[in-house]
């Protein structure tokens, strides 16, 4: 494991992410699906211990921002890596096309209203950084109005910051060639046909589009306290491990720890029920 840290998927801020030169494909050297499933649960249990001070410390909050391409497995990372989490804890938000009263306010305030409250794991299936996305890519907003946003952006997640709120932000990067195969089967396989959507085609039309918007994203958003990751994600089950590892970093990171018992705990008596009368 000590040759899978969180810094293989992370550059330092100031630096400039290039996904051309990011294999979509890595798996860093890990060959079987095996190893790599023994090595996620060994983290998940972990990761499940950690979200139990979180809890109960409930000094920080953990907010997960998962972004990519359509099919880059955001669903997926969802189920087999936060699914270890147990769900009391844990709010998911999947941010659509916003709708008219969301328009009619900044376009941080319905991210704002969706940040977890300390003790709790938060994570955004899409997120805020649709705003200097697709907004960007379909011209939805004047040039002016969505480059404005990154500053905004690092300024909203500073706030987050030094409010308690670890940000952890996961860019999960496909090839196109993997799309088009996720695609596909979205489109023939009965039990996913509900996901697919001609509109993903327009989108895999503006692919590099796309992939210069996130790399600005990235760049200019990429900050010490919010850092970005980039995921290889052709591979879901190398997506899975190294996601796991990321999370637990970030975790390792937050110094959590039990509260302290009340005192004297050991001199409790713990009572016998008394027998019911009558």
């Amino acid at each position: 494991m000590k040759k899978l840290g969180s810094q293989r998927f992370h550059i330092a801020p100031g630096e400039r992410y290039h996904l051309k030169h990011i294999d979509p494909h890595d798996d860093a050297g890990i060959d079987e699906k095996g190893e790599a499933k023994d090595l996620v649960e060994e983290l998940q249990a972990k990761l499940q211990s950690f979200q139990q001070c979180l809890y109960a410390q409930g000094r920080h909050a953990l907010l997960i921002v998962l972004q990519g391409m359509d099919t880059g497995g955001k669903d997926g990372t969802i189920r087999h890596v936060m699914g270890a989490f147990d769900p009391q804890g844990v709010i998911v938000t999947p941010f659509k096309v916003p709708t008219e009263e969301e328009l009619a306010h900044d376009f941080l305030w319905r991210i704002h209203k969706a940040v977890p409250r300390r003790g709790m794991i938060g994570i955004f299936n899409r997120s805020h950084y649709e705003d200097v996305l697709v907004v960007r890519v379909r011209k939805l907003a004047p040039e002016e109005v969505w480059r404005a946003r990154y500053e905004q952006i690092n300024q909203f997640e500073k706030l987050l910051s030094d409010n308690g709120v670890a940000v952890v932000k996961l860019f999960l990067h496909i090839s196109p060639e993997e799309q088009a195969e996720r695609l596909r089967e979205r489109q023939t396989r009965p039990d996913k046909q509900w996901k697919f959507n001609p509109g993903d085609l327009e989108d895999r039309a503006l692919w590099h589009d796309f992939q210069t918007a996130y790399e600005d994203a990235l760049t200019l958003c990429n900050t010490a306290w919010a850092p970005w990751y980039v995921v290889p994600a052709d591979r879901k089950w190398f997506r899975n491990l190294a996601v796991s590892r990321i999370l637990l970093d970030v975790f390792e990171g937050l110094e959590l720890a039990f509260p302290k018992p009340v005192p004297d705990i050991d001199s409790y008596v713990i009572p016998d029920v008394p027998e019911r009368q009558g």
